[in-house]
């Protein structure tokens, strides 16, 4: 969803605008690496697109501020990303590879998270093909059930050491399942258990904290952080946070008004009858471009500190809000009223939809025209 994977669209006629503030972006890596335990490195995850906002000039404004570790999900974002990363910055496959995609791995430049005994044989049948070691971090399973090797195969490893042969490790890594929920108790085990795996490879340095883990301690933080929601002004916590400042603000634009009289059936399936004399305006965006369905009777959208709520369905296209407590004559067509931003917040828009901030930030969609701003 960057500039590099749509042509971005025209300011003046987008259907909506999403400004990155890439300068609030680097102080908030700033932030969690004020947090972070003396010595360890913060990198920044930038999976998704960088969680939908660009992965290439994201991950610029994150070198720029000194960040030399990211990290990403798939083969083919990295593909796309490391032509734009400075030859130093490291680049690490948290998925791994699928079975046959070793030679592909190694040829973007890209360090594979070992997730599997299998992807441990081909990376080490890589490495002894080309001739030269290569390099890769081994992640652990310590009790997500998702990704990394489970405590019986990491001890295999340690019984059978050739297994690793022309692979040289740089971490070990694990990655929490409830780290939102500093009272969980699921917090503790899975520390418990990434010392305990750990211990087999007393020569490796962890990596085991998310955004959220920040917040859990030293005791989580590792050799290597791994923040994501957070570098973005999300917040990863209920109850603790992370200074960080919004990164993004979205405003979508008008493009018809009209007024209906009381009865009025607005949008699919009728489900919103106009109690009265009612003023609407449409809005030229709609759940293609990242905004759910299910805000339907709960969103709204803001407009010179007024708020305006949903009118009926939110269209593939398109969304119509009731704007009759505005005075007549404030909005026009072409007009951008605020959809994520100083009156709405990211999290107030996922709670009114249902879903989570992740959601509502990775699905923003190609259509949106993207303005980055360097403060």
């Amino acid at each position: 969803m960057s500039q590099d994977s749509f042509q971005n669209p025209a300011r003046e006629t987008a259907g909506g605008l999403l400004r990155i503030d890439l300068g609030a972006l680097a102080r908030n890596w700033r932030a969690v690496k004020a947090r972070a335990s003396e010595g360890a490195r913060v990198g920044a995850v930038v999976k998704a697109e960088a969680y939908g906002l660009g992965a290439a000039p994201v991950s610029a404004a994150l070198y720029g501020a000194g960040c030399r570790d990211f990290f990403v999900a798939h083969l083919i974002e990295a593909q796309r990303l490391r032509p734009s990363l400075p030859a130093e910055a490291r680049l690490i496959l948290l998925n791994g590879f699928a079975p046959g995609g070793a030679a592909a791995c190694f040829e973007a430049g890209t360090i594979p998270a070992l997730n599997s005994l299998e992807q441990v044989a081909e990376w080490s049948a890589q490495a002894r093909g080309r001739g030269r070691e290569l390099e890769a971090f081994l992640q652990l399973d310590t009790g997500m059930s998702r990704l990394g090797l489970s405590p019986a195969e990491a001890e295999i490893l340690t019984r059978e050491p050739e297994r690793l042969t022309g692979i040289r490790l740089l971490y070990v890594m694990s990655h929490l399942a409830c780290a939102d929920e500093p009272e969980n108790p699921q917090n503790a085990f899975q520390l418990a258990e990434m010392k305990r795996l750990a211990a087999l490879f007393p020569h490796l340095p962890i990596s085991f904290a998310n955004s959220g883990g920040v917040l859990l301690g030293p005791d989580w933080h590792g050799a290597l952080l791994r923040p994501g929601l957070a570098l973005y002004g999300g917040r990863t916590t209920r109850d603790r946070e992370i200074p960080v400042e919004p990164v993004v603000r979205l405003d979508l634009r008008v493009i018809q008004l009209r007024s209906v009289r009381a009865g009025a059936k607005v949008g699919y399936g009728g489900v919103f009858t106009a109690p009265g004399e009612t003023r609407l305006a449409v809005l030229s965006a709609g759940y293609a471009d990242g905004l759910p369905r299910s805000l339907e009777g709960r969103g709204a959208v803001w407009f010179g500190g007024t708020r305006l709520p949903l009118a009926g369905r939110v269209s593939m296209d398109s969304m119509i809000v009731d704007v009759t407590a505005l005075p007549p004559g404030a909005l026009k067509p072409g007009d951008l009223v605020e959809m994520i931003g100083p009156n709405q917040s990211l999290e107030a828009v996922a709670a009114a939809a249902g879903t989570i901030n992740y959601e509502i930030l990775t699905g923003l969609g190609g259509r949106l025209h993207r303005d980055y701003a360097s403060d």
